[in-house]
């Protein structure tokens, strides 16, 4: 067991944008839902996790308990969750609308299996006509290549489009 230290690399992060109103959802046939919620700390923290273990999430696992309880209270999080017909979780587009008109999509993603079946478009194009419907402006997000591969391509087909890509510093053991 050798110590291990903190290093940085540097990432093209890419910076992307909607400034119209996204398209309409595609048509879904199934028991799935999406239901704007908010979840307690834990169910949220398992949902994180369910998505976000194999992205290598762990912004909000590093949050100290009380300030991630705030933020799921303090109702700038608008959580949409896909659900299957049994309530178990999906995946989730989070977006902070602290500084709204302008909101921020933080997190989207689906659990490995949900992935490869239509869940995705159809809960992101939900969700962002959810929130461009609330009177946003603009909606972005900026995603790296440790996000999932075709994270870029599925934003473009909601309507996204790049505005920026920089060169970043990460760190990670």
């Amino acid at each position: 067991m050798g110590n291990r230290t903190a290093r940085e690399e540097r990432l093209p992060v890419t910076y992307m944008e909607l400034r119209e109103a996204p398209a309409p959802p595609p048509d879904r046939v199934g028991a799935e839902r999406i239901a704007l919620e908010v979840p307690a700390r834990a169910a949220y923290l398992d949902l994180y996790r369910g998505v976000g273990e194999p992205l290598r999430w762990d912004q909000r696992l590093k949050m100290p308990e009380a300030e991630l309880e705030t933020l799921l209270a303090g109702g700038s999080l608008h959580i949409h969750a896909a659900r299957d017909g049994n309530g178990a979780p999906l995946g989730f587009c989070e977006f902070d609308r602290s500084a709204f008109p302008e909101i921020e999509l933080k997190h989207f993603g689906l659990v490995p299996q949900a992935q490869g079946h239509g869940i995705g478009p159809w809960l992101l194009r939900v969700a962002l006509r959810h929130e461009w419907n609330s009177g946003a402006t603009r909606i972005w997000l900026h995603t790296d290549p440790w996000d999932h591969p075709a994270a870029v391509p599925v934003y473009r087909r909601a309507g996204f489009k790049v505005y920026d890509i920089r060169e970043e510093a990460v760190e990670f053991l």
